[in-house]
């Protein structure tokens, strides 16, 4: 098996980077250097990181442009969300009121129903939760992507598709009749595995867990582009064809990493519930799947540490750019798009390579030396 890193400045920089997130950061908020809302914010940032992960797997190394992994990401959410809504118990608004002794959620009170509906008993159970989290977008990426794929459908209409179903999924859960949540979604989580989510400690252990989780899924990812199946994938993304006469099944190797990355879009989303507090169908409209496809590009696409680092850097543009200009916030990601295609292909993760060769293309040639040239006619 192929080692995840090739050279020790690699290794040394990964394990700098992670011992500052996992290590660094969540020290610096237990002794009060960082505040809890920094830190929580940080934590919103990791899952995006993770997310914009999956989406250069797919675009990056593989060619597939696709703009349903918000869709993913959200399920992964909700599923986990459900649980916690559940777990408010005696906490909600209409039980303490004593207007809901079977203590539902507060929405489904609200829409006037009296007992919990079927489907939602199960997610009493937090190991079931978590196994739908990686089970729901696992099995909708398997069957969209079986048709897909087996159609021969590629390119633009690829991502034309993914959009549709996510639009779609979009529409389906801002119904109130799905009991969903509906247009509000998930909120007012309260206990996780017993403990008090609203507990900085428990916060900080959450933010952890997401570094960490964001540290195991580069490593995997390094790992599996420098694989056989990373050169067929790199292979299906420079020339489809010329795989498929070579004899390898490029439909199943498209098919593999989509599950994979909706399974990992899943657990994003599943992190980020519990952290931001909140779900809702805004978080898969086609909006939020462009901006992925920002954060990918503005960080550099097929670098893996690339779409980390966009992720990063958009979102906190953004955290500051909605309270300073929210009016101009569109154009600045627009810029940063237009920007980052137009100038910088490789991202900001290329960008010392960039500007490494443009200051070699433009420094002068050395002074030759009079005495070593060789004389007109010899």
């Amino acid at each position: 098996m192929n080692l995840p890193f090739q050279s020790r400045k690699e290794t040394v920089c990964f394990s700098a980077v992670a011992l500052v997130l996992a290590v660094v950061l969540p020290m610096a908020n237990a002794f009060g250097f960082i505040d809890h809302f920094t830190l929580n914010l940080w934590g919103k940032y990791l899952c995006y990181a993770i997310l914009a992960v999956t989406v250069d797997l797919l675009w990056g190394y593989t060619g597939l442009l696709c703009l349903g992994q918000a869709l993913f990401f959200s399920l992964g959410g909700y599923m986990l969300g459900m649980h916690l809504m559940l777990m408010i118990g005696d906490q909600g608004v209409y039980a303490r009121s004593g207007q809901n002794p079977n203590l539902l959620p507060d929405f489904l009170v609200f829409l006037g129903h009296t007992e919990l509906p079927s489907f939602w008993k199960p997610f009493y159970s937090l190991p079931f939760a978590l196994f739908m989290v990686l089970l729901l977008p696992g099995l909708i990426a398997y069957l969209f992507g079986l048709l897909a794929f087996r159609s021969r459908i590629r390119g633009v209409y690829f991502s034309i598709l993914t959009q549709a179903l996510t639009y779609a999924a979009a529409l389906l859960f801002f119904r109130n009749d799905l009991l969903m949540g509906g247009n509000n979604g998930f909120t007012d989580f309260r206990v996780l595995a017993g403990a008090n989510l609203r507990e900085p400690g428990v916060q900080r252990a959450l933010y952890i867990i997401t570094a960490v989780v964001l540290c195991l899924i580069y490593l995997l990812s390094r790992w599996l582009t420098r694989t056989k199946f990373g050169l067929v994938q790199r292979a299906v993304r420079d020339s489809e064809t010329r795989v498929l006469f070579s004899g390898y099944p490029a439909a199943s190797y498209k098919l593999f990493i989509f599950t994979l990355c909706a399974m990992l879009a899943g657990v994003a989303g599943a992190l980020y519930v519990p952290q931001v507090g909140i779900i809702n169908p805004s978080e898969m409209t086609a909006e939020k799947s462009l901006e992925i496809i920002v954060w990918v590009a503005v960080g550099g696409r097929g670098t893996i540490v690339g779409p980390v680092i966009g992720a990063v850097f958009v979102n906190a543009v953004k955290s500051w750019a909605t309270r300073a200009i929210p009016d101009l916030w569109p154009l600045l990601l627009g810029g940063m798009f237009t920007l980052a295609v137009l100038l910088m292909p490789g991202g900001l993760a290329g960008l010392p390579a960039q500007l490494r060769a443009l200051k070699a293309r433009f420094r002068p040639a050395p002074d030759s030396d009079p005495m070593t040239t060789p004389a007109a006619g010899q």
